[in-house]
């Protein structure tokens, strides 16, 4: 999760380590704090790996600072993650919110929609937090109010992103090459 919000946040435009944390941070930090330890370590394997590379800027007070920008190599590797993100990106709540702030990366209608159908089936088969012998329990079985709570929660949850989905996808495969971003906003 973290390799594919640097290499599209970076695919945004270049920035400096400093920026790159905050937008991250904006991202992810609430559910998974981001520290220095863990940022500047990926960003050393991203640049081994030849998919971002430091430029050397003057700074407008200070010392020069690095900007990271993204390689072509960089480029490939996150349009092949968006074309095809691990089942976990597409069940992970978390991740997928990462795959769907970059999908705009992904310039083909027909390979967005493909990814948003994983998502759709995935929310489509019967699920729950909670279950008995007889499989998966839904709100209205439940007396513990904290639990039901859950599931009405998550089933509210779900029906706007399947109405969502529906929709995004119905304008993706309507588009053909077409810009889409204003009619699935």
């Amino acid at each position: 999760m973290l390799k594919l919000a640097i290499l599209g946040f970076l695919r945004d435009r270049p920035m400096h380590g400093y920026e790159l944390r905050r937008h991250l941070a904006a991202l992810t930090g609430h559910i998974r704090p981001l520290s220095d330890g863990t940022l500047y370590p990926a960003i050393k394997r991203l640049e081994a790996d030849g998919l971002l590379v430091r430029e050397t800027e003057p700074g407008s007070t200070a010392a020069p600072r690095h900007t990271l920008h993204l390689t072509p190599a960089g480029v490939t590797a996150l349009l092949e993650r968006l074309r095809t993100p691990e089942q976990l990106d597409i069940s992970d709540e978390n991740r997928w919110f990462t795959v769907l702030a970059f999908l705009r990366h992904l310039d083909d209608p027909a390979g967005q929609a493909a990814v948003l159908r994983r998502r759709l089936a995935f929310l489509e088969e019967p699920a729950s937090f909670f279950y008995d012998e007889a499989g998966p329990l839904d709100a209205e079985r439940i007396t513990d109010p904290f639990r039901s709570g859950i599931l009405l929660i998550a089933r509210a949850t779900s029906r706007a992103e399947l109405a969502w989905l529906h929709d995004t996808i119905a304008a993706l495969d309507a588009s053909d090459g077409q810009d889409v971003t204003a009619t699935s906003a």
